[in-house]
């Protein structure tokens, strides 16, 4: 098992050029969730030379990161996309985490709303989860995409996480990287997303 993560862009301050960019904590995460599996970062290379460049690497689960609305970074909505695609097709593992999420909606069709309260702040999970989780997001699903299930919701009926119907596929709103320690069902999903 070898799981890929992908990357934000970012600008570079003093250089005229575009970054990769991946935050530490999901190397701490990581280390606790999964300690035996190796795992790294995605360059956003485009539809076309991602998939082989995870080829190369022998990697077999993703996890879709957060940050850069859908339509901000073309580079990284492509680069995604085509990891996507490649997944749906091989039947690999994902995790989509708040963009993540956003995109596995947005590609399954279902459109993205503006939602109020969930910047920097904490709210109760109700569904097949109940528990509270930290929140960063300013878009939200409209309703549950095609193919998917809704596995919990926020207190404001906002959907906060889901699962495929199908495919090896799960995605939350909430960022289980961030907090300082690991919420114990996070820990536990992830083993059994990518198991």
């Amino acid at each position: 098992m070898r799981i890929g993560i992908t990357s934000r862009i970012m600008s570079a301050s003093g250089y005229s050029e575009d970054r990769d960019a991946l935050a530490h904590d999901w190397g701490s995460f990581l280390s606790k969730a999964l300690p035996q599996v190796p795992w790294m970062a995605l360059p956003n290379l485009g539809p076309e030379q991602i998939v082989p460049y995870c080829q190369s690497w022998a990697i077999d689960r993703l996890i879709l990161s957060g940050g850069d609305d859908i339509g901000a970074t073309p580079l990284r909505d492509g680069t995604e996309t085509g990891l996507l695609s490649w997944a749906e097709q091989r039947r690999i593992p994902v995790l989509g985490v708040c963009r993540g999420m956003q995109l596995m909606a947005h590609l399954a069709g279902t459109r993205l709303v503006p939602v109020e309260g969930h910047v920097a702040t904490r709210h109760g999970l109700h569904g097949m989860r109940d528990d509270n989780v930290n929140s960063f997001h300013t878009l939200g699903l409209a309703e549950c995409p095609a193919g998917y299930e809704i596995l919990a919701r926020a207190e404001d009926g906002g959907i906060e996480a889901m699962r495929h119907l199908v495919l090896p596929w799960e995605a939350w709103m909430w960022h289980p990287e961030r907090d300082a320690q690991p919420n114990p069902r996070d820990l536990e999903a992830i083993k059994r997303i990518f198991r």
